[in-house]
């Protein structure tokens, strides 16, 4: 690694590049990187570390004062954790370095999963006291399903009860790859002044309020201790990469530059990960870690060529600046400057003025400005090429996922996948008068964010708002206000009860006779009314459904009278006796009738039918049905007792419960009332390891106090 004060004597030298455009560097110079950690681990301080040590800030922004590059959402800077992921671009020792600081809280792992489609490489930060928390684990696990490298850091050394040996066995135990360790700490907790760098065998310490460390020998009493750690480096490393294994064997040493090259190797193939270690609130270790992001993590050109797909077939673009445009939108935003939509590119070059295709669409797009971004600053370029994260402005259609691409070269990418929702609100406008606009907002923001879902109950006519967790749906809903200058009212939707019929009634006499001068009504009708018999299936739901059949002998009613009876009982299913919700789960029977020669018509049995069922149902017991979901919840050996008795709680009945890879998998059915809430109630019982989906699985009786209350 470089001395950190010949890192801050050429920072100006390194920051020139910032001025060229990024064509100018050739693709190994580039990093596109995110920052990957659990909500306060020190994710958004890295970054802000790395502006200031790169000198395109040049005061320290901090997360508690609200003056923070990448928080700058008015949300983020009042809650104090990073919601939406920000995009920032820096240069260091001649090396283009395009950062993404994702949020940590587990209702925002969608943007993560954006993110990290279009990454190269990856730092995770770790809390040195707390270790792997869950978060850290499930971000750690999104990364592994994209193949993203990693190198680990772990942060705030210098909180009371820091320990590194413990956060690394933790990295081991929980998230399975070989640690390895190339830093160790200078003095414990408020004493942690700096690290030894084990490759070069150097100490790098940082005076108090110093943004330079000072290079010296490695001190006498970490002597004995640094080189056992540097040996058990040698050791670990030479296990899993076969040219320094024929190093070790020869020389029972490795040298830096083999240690060096293959913890490179070992990053880019995800079997080990490099952990350094430091305090990014006393911007201690950040110039080291800048350099294991050069030296380790791999450039654009070091990853496979990206692959679509084109009228059926699969086809690969390298990362080339001379071949045909291939590039990936992953996040849209609206600004004052306009609608951004962030792009990476994969291949080819986008210059001011260019027209592109939409691959999904086969709509052409223009592209009117290109932007490098800093969070909400933006400096305009007149191109970008492969490798490169800009916005661009001018892009009318494009949505998070859209593959832009040259028109003579079609080709679609992969979109980044998008969660089911699992939480719902009900919002509309406090005025009438607003409703349009909220229309427009809601639109805006299911834009900007795909995991939210916008939806009208067809039964109930509410608006629903759905996404990942209930602060997800607050921030979406405080986004409106502040943006939009709405005033919203947000509820709990109104659950879509059915009515049914407990036991029914028979040989129910109606007659309908209306004389009002002119042609009059006559209808006579009999009706059996019952409630269906379950199907048989098993699935301990209630049966639902409407069955009309008639027994009439002898022409008594004629069959074009019998389809009106019907007709009028079907009207009558629209609103039941018990609060007026739909009638579902029961059959009628036409069992005997008579007719006028003069005044009866269909109009009239077909009022008589209505009239009939709604006597009937007022007549016989009816009962309330609830709809119901079978839920899947994957929680973790530990946590089992306390979600059964949540589920119990909730009126859930668990069908089954059974292992699966260090987890348990429990099955029940639950009221779907019962279910609002329980994202965060299950995520507060399991550390935010938990995780469920629900599929609807019909109706089931209510509670007979539920019945009566409504």
């Amino acid at each position: 690694m470089r001395s950190n004060v010949d890192n801050r004597n050429n920072r100006n030298n390194r920051n020139n590049s910032d001025n060229r455009n990024n064509s100018d560097n050739p693709l190994t110079a580039v990093r596109n990187l995110g920052i990957l950690a659990h909500v306060d681990a020190g994710k958004t301080t890295v970054t802000e570390r790395f502006l200031y040590a790169t000198g395109t800030t040049h005061k320290r922004g901090e997360v508690h004062d609200g003056t923070t590059v990448t928080d700058f959402d008015p949300q983020e800077r009042d809650r104090g954790i990073t919601i939406f992921a920000a995009a920032v671009s820096c240069s260091w020792d001649g090396h283009r370095i395009n950062l993404i600081d994702t949020p940590g809280h587990v209702d925002f792992a969608d943007e993560v999963e954006r993110s990290l489609r279009v990454l190269d490489g990856a730092i995770a930060v770790f809390d040195a006291v707390a270790g792997v928390e869950p978060q850290s684990e499930s971000v750690w696990r999104q990364a592994d399903r994209h193949g993203v490298p990693r190198i680990a850091f772990v942060n705030k050394l210098d909180r009371a009860g820091a320990d590194l040996d413990t956060a690394v066995e933790s990295i081991r135990r929980r998230l399975h790859p070989a640690p390895l360790v190339v830093q160790v700490p200078i003095g414990t907790e408020d004493g942690f002044t700096g690290v030894v760098d084990l490759l070069r065998m150097r100490a790098l310490v940082w005076a108090d309020g110093g943004d330079t460390a000072e290079e010296g020998p490695v001190p006498d009493a970490l002597r004995e201790e640094a080189e056992r750690r540097r040996r058990r480096l040698e050791e670990a490393v030479a296990e899993l990469h076969p040219t320094a294994l024929e190093e070790f064997c020869a020389r029972s040493t490795l040298s830096a530059r083999t240690l060096a090259s293959a913890l490179r190797d070992l990053t880019r193939t995800g079997e080990g990960v490099v952990v350094l270690c430091g305090s990014a609130y006393r911007n201690r270790g950040i110039e080291p870690l800048l350099d294991a992001v050069v030296a380790y993590l791999p450039s654009p050109s070091d990853v496979p060529p990206v692959r679509g797909t084109h009228d059926g077939t699969e086809q690969e673009r390298a990362a080339d600046a001379h071949v045909p445009l291939a590039a990936l939108a992953f996040k849209v935003s609206a600004t004052a400057t306009g609608r951004l939509t962030y792009l990476r590119l994969y291949s080819g070059t986008i210059r001011k003025g260019d027209t592109v295709l939409d691959a999904g669409t086969r709509r052409t797009e223009r592209i009117g400005r290109i932007l490098r971004v800093r969070a909400d600053r933006h400096a305009e370029l007149d191109r970008a090429v492969a490798g490169d994260i800009v916005a661009v402005v001018g892009l009318k259609s494009a949505r998070a996922g859209t593959t832009l691409c040259a028109p003579a070269a079609p080709l679609l990418l992969e979109p980044p996948s998008v969660a089911d929702p699992v939480v719902s609100v009900a919002v509309e406008a406090r005025r009438s008068t607003d409703t349009d606009r909220l229309a427009t907002a809601l639109a805006r923001l299911a834009e900007e964010d795909p995991s939210l879902v916008v939806r009208t109950d067809p039964e109930t006519g509410q608006t629903l708002l759905s996404g990942m967790g209930e602060l997800h749906l607050e921030v979406a809903v405080e986004k409106i206000r502040q943006s939009h200058g709405l005033e919203v009212a947000v509820g709990r939707p109104r659950v879509a009860y059915r009515e049914t019929v407990v036991r029914g009634v028979s040989g129910l006499v109606f007659r309908h006779v209306k004389q009002d001068g002119g042609a009059g009504q006559f209808a006579h009708v009999v009706l059996d009314v019952a409630p269906l018999e379950a199907d048989g299936d098993g699935d301990g739901g209630a049966p639902t459904g409407f069955v009309f059949r008639s027994t009439v002998v002898g022409g008594r009613v004629p069959q074009e009278y019998v389809r009106a009876v019907e007709a009028g009982c079907r009207d009558a299913l629209a609103e039941g006796p018990l609060g007026g919700h739909p009638v579902t789960g029961l059959g009628v029977t036409l069992t005997d009738g008579a007719t006028h020669s003069k005044d009866s018509s269909e109009m009239a049995f077909r009022t008589a039918g209505r009239l009939a069922l709604r006597e009937a149902l007022r007549t016989g017991v009816m009962g309330l049905l609830e709809p119901v979901a079978d839920v899947t919840v994957t929680v973790p050996a530990d946590a089992v007792g306390g979600v059964l008795g949540d589920l119990a709680a909730r009126r859930g009945r668990v069908s089954d419960s059974a292992p699966r890879a260090g987890s348990v998998v429990i099955t029940a059915t639950v009221p779907l009332a019962e279910l609002f809430g329980y994202a965060t109630r299950l995520r507060s019982r399991t550390q935010g390891r938990g995780t469920f989906t629900t599929r609807p699985a019909g109706y089931a009786p209510a509670p007979v106090a539920m019945a009566g209350d409504r």
